[in-house]
C-alpha cells in the first residue's frame, strides 16, 4: 500500500511544482522516496512467485526519477506528480515485456506488454503473430485476461489504417498486425492503493498479463 504521507506529498507537489518548494521540503521528499521504494518491494515480493522471470529484479530496477525531461516540452514543471512502477522481464532491455502500475490523482491504472517497440522488434512481433496468431488469440480471449483487461489497447496513435508493409491485408490476424504497440491496461480505483492488501490484490490482477508477456518475449527472442 501507499502511505498517506506519500500521497500527501504528491498532492502538495501538484500545488507547488517548483525547485524552491522541493528544496524546502527535501526531508519530506526523502521520506516519500523511502515509502515509494518500500511500496515497490512489497509488490515485487508478491509478483516474483507468480512470474519467475522477475526474480533478478531489485527495487532500483523498477523506479522512475521524479525529475521530468522538460527539454522538448511546453510544460516546464520540473517534477512528476505521479508514481509509477515498471517490472520488466529483462531489466537491461528498453522494450522488454513487463508490468506497469500507475498512481496519479484521477488517473490510476495497471498495464503491461510492449510499448512502442523499435522497428526491428516490431517486425519480430508481427512475424510471430503472422505464424502463431492462434496462440495470441487464445491469450486475449482467455477468461482471466478478458475479466481484467478485456482486450489489447487500440487507438488511432497505436494502430495502422492499412496492413503493414510485407504483410497480407487479408491475413486472419490483420487487426493484431496493424498494432504498433502491444499493451493492455485497466483503470483501478485510487482508494485501492491505500488498502493493506494492495500488493497481493494487484499481483493477482497483473499476472493475467503473463501469457501475453511470454508470447511477446518469445517473439523478441526469435532469430530472424
Amino acid at each position: 500500500m501507499i502511505t498517506k504521507e506519500a500521497l500527501q506529498f504528491l498532492a502538495d507537489l501538484i500545488a507547488n511544482n517548483n525547485t524552491e518548494w522541493m528544496h524546502e521540503n527535501k526531508k519530506r521528499y526523502e521520506s516519500y522516496k523511502k515509502d515509494y521504494h518500500n511500496f515497490i518491494a512489497s509488490i515485487l515480493n508478491e509478483m516474483k512467485p507468480l512470474d519467475k522471470s522477475l526474480e533478478p529484479l531489485e527495487v532500483k530496477n523498477c523506479t522512475f526519477r521524479i525529475n521530468r525531461d522538460i527539454r522538448f516540452s511546453k510544460d516546464k514543471s520540473p517534477y512528476k506528480t505521479n508514481m509509477g512502477v515498471w517490472m520488466s522481464q529483462n531489466k537491461n532491455s528498453k522494450n522488454a515485456p513487463g508490468y506497469y502500475i500507475h498512481f496519479e490523482k484521477g488517473n490510476c491504472f495497471i498495464a503491461g506488454g510492449v510499448w512502442c517497440p523499435e522497428p526491428n522488434e516490431l517486425k519480430l512481433i508481427r512475424k510471430e503473430i503472422e505464424f502463431f496468431h492462434d496462440d495470441l488469440e487464445a491469450i486475449v480471449t482467455d477468461k482471466t485476461f478478458k475479466n481484467e483487461f478485456k482486450e489489447l489497447t487500440r487507438d488511432e496513435s497505436n494502430t495502422l489504417k492499412k496492413a503493414p508493409k510485407d504483410f497480407d491485408p487479408n491475413h486472419p490476424a490483420i487487426e493484431f498486425l496493424k498494432l504498433k504497440s502491444f499493451t493492455a491496461s485497466h483503470k483501478i480505483d485510487e482508494k485501492l492503493f491505500t488498502d493493506k492488501d494492495f500488493s497481493k490484490i494487484i499481483a493477482q490482477k497483473l499476472v493475467a498479463l503473463k501469457p501475453m508477456n511470454d508470447f511477446l518475449r518469445r517473439a523478441l527472442e526469435t532469430e530472424e
